[in-house]
Parts: structure tokens; C-alpha cells; sequence
């Protein structure tokens, strides 16, 4: 798998999609962090690391607002073949501040207020709505 940061997101999106309780996905920390990113942004409800052989699997709740999911859209902006970097003063809203995105900066991984706050710029890994 050349993107697994992309496979998290499709993962996450066909779940919803398919109307799914939870979604199984093969563990690191950066899908980790992204994870918990959503979690505290209330977009996905739980967060569960499960220890696998050969590899740990993280195990998400998603969350449905009567029958309408927790994200609308979630797509990835910077990609293997073309990766996208922004400064602070730079960094986009995502659907006028109502969506997040979610940015990787030399501090760790955060969401698109965290690293203004901060002024911090980076990798733009993805936007949620």
C-alpha cells in the first residue's frame, strides 16, 4: 500500500456509506493520531486499539445523527505523487471553519485552529465536513 493515510480516510468513508457500526483498520501512529483527531471533534465516537497478530488494528465507532452520518466528506488533499504545504497565514478553511482540516506540523498532528493558534504551518493531510 503505497497510501495509508488514504486508505484510513476510504475506509472511514465506505463505512458510513455501507451504514456500519464500526470499522476495523490496520494501526500505526500517524492513523492513530488522525483518529483521535476525529474523536475529539466528535465525528467518530470511540477509539479502541486491539492487539493483533501480525499487526494492532484500531476499531472505530462512527456515529449517526438519525440516519445522517457524523462526516459528510472527508478527502485527502496531499498525496504521494503531489504533497501540499501551506504557512500559517495560508492555511484554507475548510467549508468557511463549519468542516476541520487536519494538518501534520513539526509539533505533531492537529487540526487546522490548533496550528494557528500555534503558528504553525505544514502538511495539509486532510479536510472533514
Amino acid at each position: 500500500m503505497t497510501d495509508p493515510i488514504a486508505d484510513l480516510l476510504t475506509r472511514i468513508r465506505n463505512a458510513y456509506l455501507a451504514k456500519h457500526e464500526t470499522v476495523e483498520i490496520p494501526h500505526s501512529r500517524t492513523k492513530e493520531a488522525i483518529a483521535k483527531i476525529l474523536k475529539e471533534n466528535g465525528y467518530v465516537g470511540s477509539l479502541r486499539v486491539t492487539k493483533h497478530s501480525p499487526q494492532p488494528k484500531m476499531v472505530l465507532t462512527l456515529i449517526y445523527k438519525g440516519k445522517i452520518p457524523a462526516i459528510e466528506e472527508i478527502d485527502r488533499v496531499s498525496k504521494p505523487g503531489r504533497r501540499v504545504y501551506v504557512r500559517t497565514k495560508k492555511i484554507p478553511q475548510t467549508l468557511g471553519g463549519f468542516g476541520m482540516t487536519i494538518i501534520s506540523t513539526n509539533q505533531g498532528i492537529m487540526t487546522d485552529k490548533e496550528a494557528k493558534k500555534k503558528n504553525l504551518g505544514g502538511e495539509i493531510l486532510c479536510r472533514v465536513w
